[in-house]
């Protein structure tokens, strides 16, 4: 894979964020190499999503740098083109197009933004629907299908933009509990497969199948870092301590 810098793929340099007087995030800094798969976990309000966001540029930070391949990441076109061409995204929220067919939907941003030929687009649609598992449902439209269904063709959408990184914003949290492992499974792949992903989750028991590294937050700040392993059994916090044994009770 061509990189165009030896720094860490994704910087995050003294990021900070406000809602208002709210804190959301409070000089985070954090690097991220291609291949990793990092989890991150904290209670709600903790700057969990916010962060990923800051990343896409969906939320933009007051303070502090980030870089994505040693470019960076503002509101110039070309950093426009640093998001376009790198990462990729898939929200709580399905956020399909209703009026479009499913293979509409993933043609849709691979036509639009890449500028690839209908037939590409479409042979890449049918190449990533295979892989998520759902290449009967092309012709079907969102409100056809389940939620898990939807959530994974959310994913297959995301990766028709080729993106080198994938962020995961609780992708399970607006699914029914027998719709999740399906998904679950899907991503769970895709991080065999070697993709490089961000997940925000509360799904402990995917986290330690998955991550490589995991990160707490809690009040807009990292409190805590550490492969599973150590991060479950010997957890050096107490708020991370707390947050786990709460967790994991359930």
């Amino acid at each position: 894979m061509t990189r165009s810098s030896d720094k860490p793929f994704i910087q995050i340099q003294s990021v900070s964020k406000h809602f208002g007087q709210f804190c959301a995030l409070d000089s985070v800094s954090l690097d991220i190499e291609l291949g990793q798969k990092l989890v991150i976990c904290g209670p709600s309000g903790s700057g969990k999503s916010t962060l990923i966001r800051c990343i896409n540029r969906l939320e933009i930070h007051e303070k502090g740098k980030i870089f994505i391949d040693g470019k960076i990441v503002d509101g110039s076109p070309a950093g426009q083109d640093v998001l376009r061409n790198n990462v990729g995204m898939v929200f709580q929220q399905f956020n399909l197009f209703p009026h479009l067919t499913i293979l509409e939907n993933l043609m849709l941003g691979p036509v639009r933004a890449r500028q690839l030929p209908e037939s590409e687009a479409r042979d890449l649609a049918m190449q990533y629907l295979e892989r998520v598992r759902i290449p009967e449902q092309l012709d079907k439209y969102p409100a056809q299908l389940s939620g898990g269904q939807q959530q994974r063709v959310a994913i297959a959408r995301a990766l028709c933009m080729m993106p080198k990184i994938m962020l995961f914003d609780e992708p399970t949290s607006a699914l029914d509990p027998e719709m999740i492992a399906e998904v679950l499974d899907v991503i769970e792949e895709l991080a065999d497969s070697g993709m490089t992903m961000i997940c925000v989750t509360h799904e402990m028991g995917f986290a330690r199948q998955v991550a490589d590294m995991m990160l707490f937050m809690d009040h807009g700040k990292i409190v805590e870092t550490g492969p599973p392993k150590t991060f479950f059994t010997a957890p050096k916090s107490d708020r991370c301590k707390l947050f786990l044994s709460q967790i994991l009770r359930h």
